[in-house]
């Protein structure tokens, strides 16, 4: 079956419109699972519940805010929205084209197929190739859901493609994190890395070669417990703990593991002190919310001593 579009667009830089249509490129899968009541069985129902109030509240008496301090609120009007919503519209204007070695692939965030549209076919091959002869990237802006959402594009089996991606501000920066220590290897060492990549290593990559073990095996201990077989685990294998990164290589190598070494017993863990009894919430503090418009005085709301 064809794949169906989920929008059209158009390519535009310079004097040059090229009219595309949009396809889902990917779908993750998974098992969905919904909360039951123990009691009964019956599928729960999720209620907003206001702690202040202590009463259930309905999704029309809500309104949208931001936590711009501690309890502290200002309301976010649908008004307000459209303000600084940009304009919605299909052109996926280019900005410039980028060498394809330059772009991190960490800034990727979904992905589109691109096809010809009525009466682009011609343009749209016309861009696919040259941007594939001269290795070249296009960096765009995309208006979509009121976003201006910034895009890749990138030739792929004679079309297009499109990346949506992360503003930089987005990524973490991985200097974040504690960075890797310097540290001297034997030629040894670096030997046998070396040889372990290249017995590991195939002519490219084949994403078909691997499929979701979890949803396998999820899936088919539903379908038993729906047949109503009993389930029984398999006893976890125990993995060897192996220090030395030298021994390490070489038993992978080898294809088989080193025994674990016996260790010292482990102390015995102190009995944890009995759980003290939770201490009873204090009524907090009515939160703060600024109106982001003059707004009719609230009526006050009154409240008898406790």
């Amino acid at each position: 079956m064809a794949a169906r579009s989920t929008g059209t667009g158009t390519i535009s830089f310079g004097l040059v419109s090229i009219p595309v249509k949009m396809y889902t490129a990917t779908s993750s899968h998974g098992v969905g699972f919904h909360m039951l009541h123990k009691k009964c069985g019956t599928r729960v129902k999720q209620q907003l519940f206001c702690p202040y109030d202590r009463e259930v509240v309905e999704r029309s008496d809500t309104m949208r805010g931001f936590e711009y301090a501690r309890e502290q609120y200002v309301e976010v009007t649908d008004q307000d929205l459209d303000a600084v919503r940009a304009e919605r519209t299909d052109r996926i204007d280019i900005v410039e084209f980028v060498p394809a070695e330059t772009v991190d692939l960490l800034y990727v965030d979904k992905t589109n197929y691109l096809g010809p549209d009525k009466g682009g076919a011609r343009a749209y091959k016309l861009l696919a190739d040259a941007m594939e002869r001269t290795g070249k990237i296009a960096v765009g802006r995309y208006g979509v859901r009121g976003k201006d959402q910034l895009v890749l594009l990138r030739p792929y089996k004679g079309g297009l493609i499109m990346h949506q991606v992360y503003y930089a501000d987005e990524v973490r920066s991985f200097e974040e994190i504690a960075p890797p220590a310097k540290v001297d290897f034997r030629a040894q060492e670096e030997d046998l890395a070396d040889r372990l990549i290249g017995e590991l290593s195939t002519d490219a990559f084949h994403p078909e070669n691997y499929h979701d073990e979890y949803q396998e095996r999820l899936t088919g201990l539903i379908e038993k417990k729906v047949a109503g077989q009993e389930i029984s685990l398999p006893p976890a294998e125990p993995q060897a703990q192996i220090i030395d990164l030298f021994e390490a290589l070489k038993q992978s190598l080898a294809g088989k593991h080193k025994a674990p070494a016996a260790a010292a017993p482990a102390p015995k863990e102190e009995e944890a002190p009995a759980a003290e009894e939770a201490p009873v919430e204090e009524a907090r503090p009515r939160p703060s919310v600024k109106k982001a418009a003059p707004r009719r005085a609230p009526r006050e709301r009154e409240r008898k001593a406790g």
